[in-house]
């Protein structure tokens, strides 16, 4: 008997939920990348699970099928990484040309953001849609909270500080500076900070994950590892 569900939206490493899992929770990362043929699923020592669910989650009908699946279930938090491309203003040097092609791309990006949290509201669950600093403050709203990683790495244990996936590009210990907006709702409960030292003035992992392929997007996207345990520390 599982302590409750847990959703993530636009989830494919599923990072930002292993800690609830670790915590006995079952959870269901959505993503247009799992494999709709092949189900996924990890069970862990807590007794919880990460099942990896294909999704369009650009496609309203989406959502539909995911409240009618848990409506009436015991649902307890929800989150959400809606991608960031045509909002980040890290890339606003290429909005003008992407407002040619199509002068709604803003408008349309930042509704799949708010259809994550209408989602969760339906749902009752208390959650956070995560973008870095984007548009999504002037199309939708001042986000609640902000957090640099470096901020929560003391709640990586001792032992663990080097990422079991990634550690040629993410800093032992979350130990990086990366602006990083929350829009929450529900109750959500931000967590006490726990920092340790970050590199100086900017993140030597992100010289490593430029370009544009898959899977320096998933790398870059990862929730930090601190910050995951954090929050479940603090909305159990």
């Amino acid at each position: 008997m599982t302590k409750g569900i847990v959703i993530s939206l636009y989830d494919f490493t599923g990072e930002a939920l292993k800690p609830w899992a670790e915590a006995g929770y079952e959870c269901y990362a959505y993503d247009i990348q799992h494999d709709p043929d092949v189900p996924k699923a990890e069970v862990f020592k807590g007794g919880g699970s990460v099942h990896y669910q294909h999704a369009d989650l650009h496609d309203f009908n989406t959502y539909r099928q995911i409240f009618n699946r848990f409506m009436g279930h015991n649902v307890v938090f929800g989150m959400a990484f809606p991608v960031c491309t045509d909002m980040a203003v890290s890339g606003a040097a290429h909005f003008a040309k992407k407002a040619e092609a199509n002068p709604l791309f803003q408008e349309q990006a930042a509704k799949h953001a708010i259809d994550c949290a209408d989602l969760f509201d339906d749902l009752g669950c208390p959650y956070f849609v995560e973008n870095p600093v984007s548009v999504l403050s002037t199309i939708w709203r001042k986000p609640d909270h902000n957090f640099h990683p470096y901020e929560y790495g003391g709640y990586i244990p001792y032992g663990e500080e080097k990422h079991p996936k990634w550690p040629e590009y993410i800093a032992p210990s979350d130990a990086y500076p990366k602006k990083t907006c929350l829009w929450t709702g529900n109750g959500f409960k931000m967590p006490v900070k726990c920092s340790v030292e970050p590199h100086k003035g900017y993140s030597k992992q992100h010289l490593k994950l430029g370009g544009k392929s898959m899977k320096t997007k998933n790398i870059r996207s990862a929730t930090p590892r601190g910050f995951a345990r954090a929050v479940v520390e603090a909305n159990t």
